[in-house]
């Protein structure tokens, strides 16, 4: 078969700093997902991309050829709508746990396919598997029968068939120091969501030191970029920049993390988890004309609660079990009265991860019960003696490597900080 390209023209144009042609990129895509394009030279298309980066029309476009590598979802014959949420990563970020099942409470279809975490941010599958019996891959049928007749909510893994162009490109960047380029990010998450198939999709674009993106002023163009592939393509989307200089919660890591879900679903768990859940809800309802309603009631009175029972039991798990735990901890304590002015959201993560609870390659086990508990947020007054963090791990040998990573993440000073009353940073529709 004679191809109507050459790769390492393609690859010449964008090096040059010119515009690919929709023809090129519909090409190189779907040469490079039949193996025609090599590994070599698609990570030197992805590097010149890097440094040169593409415009609107190029994203756009990029975008859709990833979509058209594989199948999409369709979610029409439910004869009800569905919404969807995409974190772009961080640390302590349990929002999908609680969020999924709070809105299917308002009679929307969640469609909540998930990921594993990688480094220091979690994956939201790992969380859930450490539920005894919860499976994460499901076929076709069985997540319509659970968004349709069932609890009405699914979290699971993505199947294969969507976006695989992603899937293939994505572990290339990975490993050739192209992840952190805002046309690949923006194509790599909208391909997967617009393949899903959902109507209403809302962004959560993490910025601080724990977020993959650190600095406002990108995030905000991402969040931008991603909002307006969405809309192309007839997805109702926003997105909202939350802060991830702290971590969420009170907790990072597998189970841990399910605990404080549970605590939320129950009415109860920490403040900045509730607001960012209830935010993600609203948005979520409002993005398939559904106003009003009371989204906190829902939390309180034990709706959102039973959908979340339902659908960690159709899918193998059982809700009422006993989580499992550490066997080994490991407390540190305040040295200094004062104020918590600072908990470093990208040191808890990594000092988690080196505990068990993250991966360094996609391959490796994760620990169900390592992770750390936060006794104290920033803003907190501090007594000297009072515990700050506790590590969680399955043996003694992971602490000094967690606590390595910890130096500096804990700042205590004599005066209380000004701190921001919201989570929630910007909108952006």
């Amino acid at each position: 078969m004679n191809e109507p390209f050459d790769a390492v023209d393609v690859i010449r144009a964008k090096r040059d700093g010119h515009e690919l042609s929709n023809e090129q990129i519909d090409w190189v895509i779907q040469a490079y997902t039949r193996g025609i394009v090599a590994e070599e030279q698609m990570s030197a298309l992805a590097m010149a991309i890097f440094l040169n980066g593409m415009d609107d029309r190029e994203i756009s476009r990029w975008t859709k050829a990833m979509i058209a590598s594989g199948k999409r979802m369709d979610f029409k014959s439910l004869g009800k709508p569905t919404a969807d949420k995409h974190s772009t990563g961080g640390v302590g970020d349990k929002i999908t746990l609680p969020l999924a099942p709070l809105v299917a409470v308002f009679g929307v279809s969640v469609p909540q396919l998930s990921g594993r975490g990688l480094g220091h941010t979690g994956g939201t599958l790992d969380k859930l598997e450490s539920i005894p019996g919860w499976k994460a891959n499901l076929d076709e049928e069985k997540i319509m029968q659970m968004l349709g007749s069932g609890s009405g909510a699914v979290i699971c893994a993505a199947g294969a068939e969507l976006a695989p162009a992603d899937k293939k490109l994505y572990a290339l960047r990975d490993i050739t120091g192209t992840v952190d380029c805002i046309p690949l990010i923006a194509s790599s998450i909208m391909s997967k969501k617009i393949a899903e198939g959902t109507s209403s999709l809302v962004l959560d674009v993490k910025v601080g030191s724990g977020a993959f993106m650190k600095d406002r002023k990108m995030a905000a163009e991402l969040a931008r970029k991603m909002v307006t592939l969405g809309k192309d393509a007839n997805v109702n989307t926003v997105a909202l920049l939350t802060d991830m200089n702290t971590p969420l919660g009170l907790t990072v890591g597998n189970a841990l993390e399910v605990r404080e879900s549970i605590e939320v679903l129950a009415g109860g768990g920490p403040r900045d988890v509730v607001e960012l859940t209830v935010a993600l809800a609203r948005e979520m309802l409002a993005g398939v004309g559904k106003t009003d309603v009371d989204v906190e009631a829902a939390l309180k009175d034990g709706r959102a609660m039973d959908v979340w029972n339902q659908m960690i039991e159709e899918q193998g798990g059982d809700p009422h079990t006993t989580l499992p735990t550490a066997p080994a901890r490991h407390t540190l304590v305040a040295q200094e009265d004062g104020y918590l002015t600072r908990l470093d959201a990208l040191k808890v993560g990594v000092a988690s991860w080196r505990l068990g609870a993250g991966r360094a390659r996609k391959e490796d086990r994760v620990s169900p019960v390592a992770g750390i508990e936060l006794h104290a947020k920033p803003g907190e007054r501090i007594i000297a003696g009072a515990p700050l963090l506790t590590l969680h791990a399955e043996d003694e040998s992971k602490f000094d490597r967690a606590l390595e990573s910890l130096q500096g993440a804990v700042e205590i000073e004599s005066t209380k900080p000004e701190l921001a009353q919201s989570v929630i940073l910007e909108r952006i529709d």
